[in-house]
């Protein structure tokens, strides 16, 4: 009972941090269930089945709150239920040791470049709201659901962002979109968990209360993400992006670093990572304040204009 409730509150807190910055439930949910002796192959099974209920949540709770591009969820979507699936069927039982890392050195400079934009520039407007193209969804989709299948979790740190970077759509319009299309994603891993493992090695009371802890996030993260100011919404990504990869190559084969080693560089991440989230909270507030005083002006030289018209002569 005492696991059942542990899992339940990993579910939610997996989802919360998910839908609110469109990664991370299947790496935290699948750390855990790894760290307790599953089998690479259920785990990923257990957590695609849980995935299914909470994404449906959290899609339809980015719905509610406009977070969603649905031509975005199609384009990347579709793809990427297509690599799942064959990631499932082929490669669930093959280590993703070797591929990890190099995954991890792309999205880490991925990472770098959202931290360091949003930070220093807050949301690139340049090419906000130009159209995304299928030749660059179709691909990223088709990557990021191989990746989540055989590794468990990476549909939103391989396509948030990659998405993200582009500038082209809101910082909650991408974790919206994300979240909505992983529900494909999730449906075909399953299938192809199903027709690789079968069932026997499956808990499904786990796949039960890890549902239940994502479906009672999935509204409080989409309510979340539609009121975090897109500044600091692009730090706390970069940031989560940023810290997740430098796990990942640190515990590598190619790094191998000591405890003492991997717990500086998580402090020390740590502290950046704060310390740039302060800055674009400092900075939002410093533009929302000059918006304000310029809207004010703007409002006192409209009506200084009408009083002078209304005191003029006809």
């Amino acid at each position: 009972m005492r696991a059942l409730i542990l899992l339940g509150l990993v579910g939610f807190v997996a989802q919360l941090v998910d839908g609110s910055l469109g990664m991370a439930y299947g790496v935290t949910s699948t750390t855990l269930l790894l760290a307790i002796g599953t089998n690479p192959a259920a785990a990923s099974a257990t957590i695609h089945l849980a995935e299914i209920g909470t994404t449906l949540a959290s899609g339809v709770s980015h719905w509610r709150f406009d977070n969603i591009d649905w031509k975005v969820v199609a384009k990347i979507g579709l793809p990427g239920a297509v690599g799942a699936f064959v990631g499932a069927t082929f490669l669930s039982g093959l280590s993703t040791e070797v591929a990890a890392p190099v995954m991890s050195i792309i999205l880490l400079a991925l990472g770098v470049y959202v931290l360091v934009r949003f930070t220093a520039f807050g949301l690139p407007r340049g090419n906000l709201g130009k159209p995304l193209r299928k030749r660059f969804l179709a691909p990223l989709g088709l990557v990021a659901g191989f990746v989540d299948a055989t590794g468990g979790g990476g549909w939103g740190p391989v396509g948030t962002p990659a998405i993200l970077a582009s500038g082209r759509l809101a910082p909650r319009k991408v974790i919206g979109s994300i979240d909505a299309s992983e529900f494909l994603v999730a449906i075909a891993a399953s299938i192809g968990f199903f027709v690789g493992i079968g069932s026997e090695n499956i808990d499904f009371s786990w796949v039960a209360v890890l549902l239940l802890g994502g479906v009672i996030a999935a509204p409080i993260a989409a309510w979340l993400v539609r009121h975090i100011p897109p500044r600091i919404l692009g730090s706390a990504v970069g940031g989560v992006i940023v810290l997740t990869n430098v796990r990942t190559l640190l515990r590598s084969d190619w790094i191998d670093a000591s405890g003492g080693v991997q717990a500086f560089a998580y402090i020390a991440l740590a502290a950046i990572w704060a310390a740039a989230v302060a800055y674009s909270l400092r900075e939002y507030r410093r533009d929302r304040d000059k918006e304000l005083v310029e809207a004010v002006e703007a409002e006192e030289r409209r009506r200084a204009g009408e009083q002078e018209t209304a005191g003029s002569p006809s």
